[in-house]
């Protein structure tokens, strides 16, 4: 999550959050869903961002990577057929070790700071992704949206 506003022209960074954030979700899912067919059951739980939803400076390059995330998650639901299940979770602001990360001095501050003030622990998505799962056979749980309830 190396954000950055546009004129600092990270682009490194930027290959790296779409290696990441798009290139690995079509990874995960061309390994996974030759297998789900063939069992006939499986479910994948994807993670995209409230960046997906309202874009904030300086994270535009995030938040197009995590939006490519919420689409690729809802045209696999589209044709996943009767057999599988697609789940997209969305975090708000959460209390990671990677807020701030890569991100310039002044902006990894900045988000720490508001880090400390809001955000909701990892276990609160953790349940998210739980309840998903635990639904019955025939359920699917297209999309959670978690977030500190301070969050704008």
């Amino acid at each position: 999550m190396a954000v950055s506003p546009f004129d600092e022209l990270r682009q490194d960074d930027w290959d790296a959050m779409v290696a990441t954030h798009i290139t690995g979700l079509l990874n995960g899912i061309g390994a996974a869903l030759p297998l789900f067919r063939q069992q006939r059951s499986g479910h994948f739980v994807n993670v995209a961002s409230t960046a997906a939803y309202v874009v904030k400076s300086p994270q535009s390059v995030y938040a197009a990577t995590k939006t490519a995330v919420k689409v690729l998650t809802e045209g696999l639901r589209q044709e996943s057929g009767p057999d599988l299940r697609v789940t997209l979770v969305s975090p708000g602001f959460t209390n990671t070790e990677g807020v701030g990360k890569g991100a310039s001095p002044e902006t990894a501050a900045a988000m720490a700071r508001q880090r400390d003030e809001i955000a909701i622990p990892p276990s609160a998505i953790a349940s998210a992704i739980g309840f998903a799962i635990e639904q019955p056979i025939g359920v699917d749980i297209s999309e959670v949206v978690v977030r500190p309830t301070v969050q704008a």
